[in-house]
């Protein structure tokens, strides 16, 4: 595909394809470890009308429609909604809780070993496991969000305040659209993992030097542990993705409107179908929060086993990195979906949740298995992404090719096993999730050195992994 390349400099490249313009936010090693496929998606994407932006994080990489990693723009008055750039895992993102341990309370692998046996007793990795919480109404969570949840799952208000957004609001008849199916499936879900790459992980903290102040106002130190949440909206959000995709595949069908990519589906925003979608996408949303909040009680009551009652896990923040949310950007409402993106906003910027108007809040970044994660704050220069930056580190290889490639060795090797900093795993064989071995994914270094030098944001602490549960 032809295209011209202008550089703005500073890991940043805008791209001229066929039909439109897409910006490229990775440093050099990265960009040029992009296949065509990266590109020829972005120009499919490119032709659904009235699009006002369309940029990539360096984790981007082939998805289903459209790349993991795409930040894509349209005006609220007359654009259009995709469901396949918000993904079929709506809702999916990352939760941080901290702890009053120190990396060294953890150094004895028995004791990890322990606290991985006690989490899973309250966070089911098995999907053909229920979870323990039959008594929440699965209805009233998608309703409301974090509100529908019973009051005795609410450990404290900062629970509640110290999440991106604790109840998306939308008309609840779009519920009665979906097929009885939908509750059966997503009934005792919530609180669950999920398997390929959701996780939960026990890491330790490293402070950037010139970012120690930021980090103690938000009760981060070096060598504290913190707990590490990856999970979405399971079976709710999955059905509302392929119910949708169909609806408006099929309205596509009838208004003529065809795009190379049979996978790349949208309708306007103002069309029954539109706003059917975004009415449900919400509703997943609502589960998505939950059920990160869920996985973190049960946590908590893990640890609550084996250091006493009193221990307090306190929220530092809870995001999503798939969704398609309005927002107010050049003095307009827009439709700014991400998917695989993660927004990140500076300090005082109006749509901070309230508890982190002054500093802005902490960016989530999760790495592979084996790697560093990190807690990064945007920077004002991330407006040119509409605030948006990676996910984590995004896919290099396929879960097949990652089996033919790397062997079981050389993941055991990659999780020190056997010496005394060895990631503790809940899985009895490696061979099990061997294709989310670290060797499947970017380098979350160069990742995180295209965020930082295109000055969308800065690293405020690495999150060392300890401990690690996998959902099979």
């Amino acid at each position: 595909m032809t295209r011209n390349i202008k550089s703005h400099g500073s890991n940043h490249y805008e791209l001229e394809l066929p039909h439109g313009q897409l910006h490229v936010f990775a440093n050099q090693e990265i960009y040029e470890s992009f296949e065509d496929k990266v590109f020829e998606m972005a120009d499919n994407n490119l032709q659904i009308p009235r699009n006002k932006y369309m940029g990539y994080t360096p984790d981007a990489h082939v998805g289903v429609g459209t790349c993991i990693g795409t930040t894509a723009v349209w005006n609220m008055k007359d654009g259009m909604v995709s469901p396949s750039i918000v993904g079929v895992d709506i809702g999916c993102g990352m939760r941080v809780h901290t702890t009053p341990l120190h990396k060294r309370d953890l150094q004895d692998k028995e004791v990890r070993r322990r606290l991985i046996e006690a989490i899973e007793q309250y966070v089911p990795t098995n999907e053909r496991v229920n979870s323990n919480y039959a008594d929440i109404d699965i209805m009233e969570v998608v309703r409301n969000g974090l509100n529908g949840l019973p009051e005795k799952y609410i450990p404290s208000q900062q629970w509640i305040t110290h999440v991106e957004e604790s109840n998306f609001r939308y008309d609840h008849a779009a519920l009665e659209q979906l097929p009885p199916k939908i509750r059966k499936n997503a009934h005792g879900q919530l609180g669950t993992l999920g398997s390929g790459n959701h996780f939960c992980e026990i890491q330790y903290l490293e402070i950037a030097e010139e970012h120690k102040e930021l980090a103690a106002q938000w009760g981060l130190y070096d060598g504290g542990v913190v707990v590490m949440i990856h999970s979405g909206s399971r079976a709710w959000g999955a059905m509302v993705g392929r119910e949708h995709t169909k609806t408006i595949k099929e309205a596509m069908h009838l208004w003529g409107v065809t795009n190379p990519d049979p996978n790349l589906n949208y309708a306007p925003i103002s069309s029954r179908e539109g706003q059917a979608y975004l009415n449900l996408m919400y509703s997943a949303l609502n589960f998505a929060v939950a059920n990160r909040h869920m996985i973190a009680y049960g946590v908590q009551e893990a640890f609550r086993d084996l250091y006493g009652p009193q221990f307090e896990m306190p929220v530092l923040y809870d995001l999503m990195h798939n969704y398609a949310l309005k927002e107010f950007h050049r003095g307009q409402p827009m439709l700014v979906h991400r998917k695989g993106a993660t927004r990140a906003l500076p300090p005082g910027h109006f749509l901070n949740t309230p508890v982190y108007k002054a500093t802005g809040h902490p960016a989530l970044i999760p790495g592979s298995m084996g790697t560093s994660s990190y807690i990064m704050l945007g920077r004002e220069e991330g407006l040119k992404n509409f605030y948006s930056i990676c996910h984590g580190a995004g896919r290099v290889r396929s879960r097949r090719a990652t089996r033919l490639a790397v062997t079981v060795d050389e993941f055991s090797q990659s999780l020190r096993v056997g010496t005394d900093e060895e990631i503790i795993v809940n899985h009895r064989s490696l061979d099990t999730i061997l294709d989310e071995c670290p060797q499947a994914y970017k380098d979350v270094d160069q990742i995180i050195d295209s965020i930082t030098g295109a000055g969308l944001a800065d690293v405020v602490a690495k999150c060392k992994p300890m401990a690690v549960i996998k959902g099979i």
